[in-house]
């Protein structure tokens, strides 16, 4: 009991104890586990013998096992019988394997006869329970009466009368139970009985004396066989000093809970002792004979009833024995019984597993002979090394590079002998093994053959590395066609870099007198009022026009090739552009008798404002120079998901086999005296390039002496939003400062600054002129509060140009200066380079009002923090990072053709060296990324607290990883392989969600509530599926047939609304948000 008490158990229960169970009621000690004290607590330890004490009651449970079979049956049947009253109604009652319930009629019902296991039922009676009269609760009954108040007068007379006539007259009695154990006296036994040496006993037989032990036995033998009152007599006694004559009387007493009898001992003649005569020696000696005789006798009576005795104590302890030997073999024939049938239903199992284990390698050998043949038939060597760079499994190809026999698998690849230079591949192989990063490069055989080598992670279905896979693709025609085009792009850089050269200089040398023919005609314009000069200076500004618009065709098509034009696409109003056109083109159409008319369109599309105005301008221009007469038609018409603008013309229209030339530089119909004052056949090569640029398409239908139609498709707006305001911008006239700027004008033309002076002061701005960069430090150095705005030309004498001049200046004077470059040099490193340095960037001959308008703009700090915001606000950029090429180019083309602008790259590492916070955007990022994986950009950004809009590229094995990376703070994910309008609607989103955290609230709510109606098992489920646990595996966790987790999905979907699996996960990542975007 101590040990059971101290509730401390060995440490292998925890193979059987669940850890939760183990968590909550145990203790981990040193030796082992000790249980709780609740636990402890609620357990009670105590010795109870089930015969003699008092019983339990109101139990639900007794488990009694391996007890009875040590019981007779009188015993067996009082233990049942208390039992009985211990137990609740409906209480069990679990026996040992080797015990039966005996007469439970009316008591238990069997619930498992084989796993002995009954139920109570019916009411208790008190025979069950019973103790006998003046057994032990007589015996205790003066102490329980022990505090009480004296009874009454009347009753202690009654009580002593009672007393004293049971002492005069009543003989001494003793109550016994089969074993002739005394269970309760009464009378003065002390004259019958003597309690013997040794050990205590109630053996009523041990305390008589030998010459009443065999009628004692015979009487009560004798009262129990017949169920009578017995009586023996001739027994004497002695005592008080007299003889008594001795009558033994027993008989049984009712009790149902065992046998018992009482035995009563009556003195029924007292003989006095008298005086007799002596006796002769030879009586004497026969007497003496005879006693003697007659003791011999009585002790070879008793050994003979010892012998009989234990004779049949054996016979019973015999007879017991084999009744439970016999219960013992009739259990263990039951469990065999029990056995065999489960040997049988397992055996029905394993046949049926067998048969499923059949046809699962049956079906392993079907696809392992398609890989096979796949990996054979695409005849690239391929080899697959286990983790100890061992030969798993080759392709027939690899032997072009090894020496390699069916008999080599397994052995180590460092032991063939490999007919390459590749010295690197195992420390490569070693290299990919241990970081999960694919690595490839190209390698040369001693045939000059060349091959590219890749070498990749051998991933095992839960995603560890046991190996690599290394292939080798032959790029030896490849590597050829490259260098033939290498060397071809090489004569062709060097063409074209000699003609940009040569225009670059030859544009800058003519644009300086134009710009001082600009800027004199600008100052005449406001100072001759005659008509005569007056018409002269419109002929001149004709010619200036002219001549400026040959050097800006050459301006557009070196910007083009530089790459210095910026997309900035916009939802544009149609409308309004066609209107601005119309105000710029009906003049010049009226002076040359053309009717020009423009159709209202009410649509919107998808482009950049000033670049489509500018592609319209030129094929309107072009319409005017081939159209002497007749008519102009300018409008848009609608085709599915685009709008087309068109222009028609009446013109002298051209034959078809020159429709696939016209795009080309320098192109011009008809023969080069006609074409001479039509310009340089720029204008169409521009409008084929900047349509390129945007996404647009472009088409030409012509009739020769009847006109042509050009026209410009474009995508129709997303949304209704129109973006019209930047081209309004580049039109509307600018507001003029009432104060003037500090300019610092700096050029090498003596007459280009005086006039630039002139043309500024007039215009209220005080202005300082330099002749190169260093003249332009000194004036700096010369402390004064320096320039708002810095007006240079890039082609500067000495070691500075324009643009680092002004770098320079700002620099030493610690200020963000405006700066405004004005340049005839149109090659594409100077495009370039004021592209980069962030200035803006004026062509010569400027404009004088063009000029004027654009320093106003920049010197006015209210317009610049204005120009800066929208700007800003319409600046979204995509980010796309794949490993894949051509996922890659897939989605930038998908994306730029909806009008985003699309930075891509190959890998984390790669987006985050380019990556530049604080603009407006969102990141698509492919979750298994080698290297840094799509999980690791996304912890990073939020580790660096930028709240960049993500969405996760996903794989058909990759939901429980996109999961977490939605929970991590992505704010969607989309499945490969995606369509173009899933990837729009997610991207759009995700602009969408990262300004709107209203809508994001609203959505998360709303998904919040879906999910909260699903059914507790239905929660299960999800969360199984969130995790990527297919059906099958699925029903075996929960213990469900594959067709009901197939019922709870379908009805999670519908409850959800979820049209796919993306959707259902989408919806989960949402609810489990936390309004933050994460």
């Amino acid at each position: 009991m101590p040990t059971f008490s101290g509730g401390l158990f060995h440490p292998s229960i925890a193979a059987e104890v669940s850890p939760e169970r183990l968590d909550r009621f145990f203790i981990k000690e040193e030796t082992g586990y000790r249980a709780s004290p609740e636990l402890r607590g609620s357990v009670v330890f105590t010795v109870h013998d089930v015969l003699s004490d008092p019983p339990f009651s109101r139990l639900d449970l007794v488990s009694c096992r391996n007890l009875l079979i040590y019981f007779g049956p009188e015993a067996h049947a009082r233990v049942i019988g208390l039992f009985h009253f211990a137990l609740k109604d409906g209480g069990l009652l679990l026996l040992g394997g080797a015990e039966t319930a005996g007469d439970i009629a009316g008591r238990f019902e069997p619930i498992s006869k084989a796993q002995r296991l009954y139920r109570r039922i019916g009411r208790s009676r008190p025979m069950d329970f019973g103790f006998s009269a003046g057994g032990a609760l007589e015996v205790r009954s003066p102490l329980r009466a022990a505090g009480r108040e004296p009874p009454p007068r009347a009753t202690a007379l009654a009580d002593l009368t009672r007393e004293l006539v049971l002492a005069e007259h009543a003989p001494a009695a003793v109550l016994i139970n089969a074993q002739y154990a005394c269970l309760y006296t009464l009378g003065p036994l002390d004259r019958y009985l003597k309690i013997p040496q040794g050990y205590a006993s109630h053996d009523l037989l041990a305390m008589a004396p030998q010459a009443l032990r065999t009628r004692l036995r015979n009487v009560i033998e004798e009262a129990a066989r017949t169920q009578a009152r017995a009586t023996a007599t001739g027994g004497k006694v002695s005592h008080g000093g007299g003889t008594y004559e001795l009558t033994l009387t027993a008989q049984a007493a009712p009790n149902e809970a065992e046998p018992l009898t009482l035995v009563c001992f009556i003195e029924t003649q007292r003989h006095d002792a008298s005086p007799g005569r002596d006796l002769s020696p030879q009586e004497t000696v026969r007497v003496d004979e005879l006693e003697t005789e007659l003791t011999a006798t009585r002790l070879d009576l008793q050994t003979a009833l010892q012998e009989l005795e234990r004779a049949t104590e054996e016979e019973k302890t015999f007879r017991e024995e084999a009744l439970s030997i016999s219960e013992e073999f009739q259990s263990t024939n039951e469990e065999l019984v029990t056995s065999k049938e489960e040997l049988q239903s397992l055996n029905e199992e394993l046949t049926t597993l067998n048969t499923q284990l059949q046809e699962t390698l049956e079906q392993q050998r079907r696809t392992s002979d398609d890989l096979q043949n796949v990996l054979f038939s695409t005849n690239v060597a391929t080899l697959f090394l286990d983790a100890q760079l061992r030969i798993r499994f080759y392709t027939p190809a690899i032997r072009s590079l090894f020496s390699v026999i069916p008999s080599d698998v397994g052995r180590p690849l460092a032991d063939l002998s490999a007919l390459s230079n590749d010295l690197g591949l195992l420390d490569d192989a070693r290299e990919v093994m241990r970081t999960s990063v694919s690595m490839e490069t190209e390698i040369e055989t001693k045939d000059d053959i060349w091959f590219t080598r890749r070498i990749q992670p051998y991933r095992t279905q839960h995603g560890a590395v046991e190996g690599v896979v290394i292939t080798f693709t032959d790029v030896t025609d490849r590597r050829r066609v490259a260098h033939a085009l290498d060397a071809a792009r090489r004569v062709s850089d060097q063409a074209n870099a000699a003609k940009t050269r040569f225009l670059a200089a030859a544009s800058h040398d003519l644009r300086q007198p134009l710009q001082t023919l600009s800027l004199l005609h600008g100052l005449l314009a406001t100072t001759v009022h005659q008509p005569d000069a007056q018409n002269l200076l419109v002929r001149m500004s004709g010619a200036l026009g002219a001549m400026t618009g040959m050097l800006n065709k050459l301006l557009d098509v070196n910007q083009i090739e530089a790459g210095t034009i910026q997309i900035a696409a916009a939802d544009v109003a149609i409308g309004d552009l066609l209107n601005r056109l119309k105000d710029e083109f009906s003049y010049p159409a009226s002076a040359q008798g053309v009717e020009l008319r423009v159709i209202p369109c009410s649509l919107s599309v998808r482009s950049d404002g000033q670049l489509l105005e500018q592609m319209l301008r030129n094929l309107l221009s072009n319409a005017l120079k081939y159209t002497d007469q007749g008519r102009i038609v300018l409008g848009c018409r609608r085709r599915a998901g685009s709008v087309r603008l068109e222009v028609w013309d009446t013109g002298a229209g051209m034959p078809s086999e020159e429709l696939s030339l016209i795009f080309d530089e320098y192109y011009q119909i008809g023969s080069p005296a006609h074409g001479r004052g039509r310009g340089l056949g720029l204008g169409l090569s521009i409008v084929k390039r900047l349509a390129d640029l945007l996404g647009h398409s472009i088409h030409v239908r012509s009739t020769p002496y009847r006109g042509s139609m050009f026209s410009i498709s474009a995508d129709r707006a997303l949304s209704s939003r129109l973006a019209s305001e930047t081209v309004g911008r580049r039109i509307s006239p600018p507001q003029r400062r009432t104060h003037g700027s500090r300019i610092l004008a700096i050029d090498d033309d003596p007459q280009i600054r005086e006039l630039l002076a002139l043309l500024l002061s007039q215009a209220g701005h005080q202005v300082t002129t330099a002749r190169d960069g260093e003249d332009a430090l000194r004036l700096a150095n010369r402390g004064d509060a320096g320039p708002d705005l810095i007006l240079a030309d890039n082609n500067l004498p000495g070691a500075l140009s324009g643009v680092q001049a002004a770098k320079e200046l700002r620099t030493r004077l610690d200020r963000d200066i405006p700066v405004i470059i004005l340049s005839g040099d149109i090659s594409t490193s100077t495009l370039r380079e004021i592209a980069d340095a962030g200035h803006h960037r004026l062509s010569k001959p400027v404009e004088p009002s063009a000029l004027l308008d654009l320093v106003d703009q920049l010197s006015s700090p209210r317009q610049e923090q204005a120009s800066s915001a929208d700007l800003q606000s319409e600046t979204s950029v995509v980010y796309v990072v794949d490993d894949d090429p051509m996922v890659l180019d897939a989605m930038r083309a998908i994306l730029a053709h909806s009008g985003a602008t699309v930075l891509t790259y190959s890998s984390g590492e790669d987006f985050f060296a380019n990556y530049r916070s604080g603009l407006s955007g969102c990141l698509l990022v492919d979750v298994g990324l080698p290297g840094m994986s799509g999980h690791d950009v996304l912890r990073r950004l939020r580790q660096d607290h930028d709240p960049l809009p993500t969405i996760m590229i996903t794989g058909a094995g990759e939901i429980a990883m996109a999961v977490d990376a939605m929970k991590a703070g992505a704010s969607d994910f989309i499945s490969k392989p995606v369509t173009p309008d899933d990837l729009l609607a997610s991207v759009r989103q995700a602009l969408d969600q990262s300004v709107d955290a209203g809508r994001r609230d609203a959505a998360r709510r709303l998904a919040a509530e879906q999910i909260a109606g699903l059914t507790m098992r239905q929660h299960d489920i999800l969360g199984r599926i969130l995790a990527g646990h297919p059906n099958k595996i699925i029903a075996s966790d929960l213990g469900l047939s594959q067709r009901t987790v197939e019922n709870h999905r379908a009805a999670i979907m519908a409850k959800t609304g979820a049209k796919s699996l993306p959707d259902l996960v989408r919806l989960a990542a949402t609810a489990s948000s936390d309004g933050t975007g994460a």
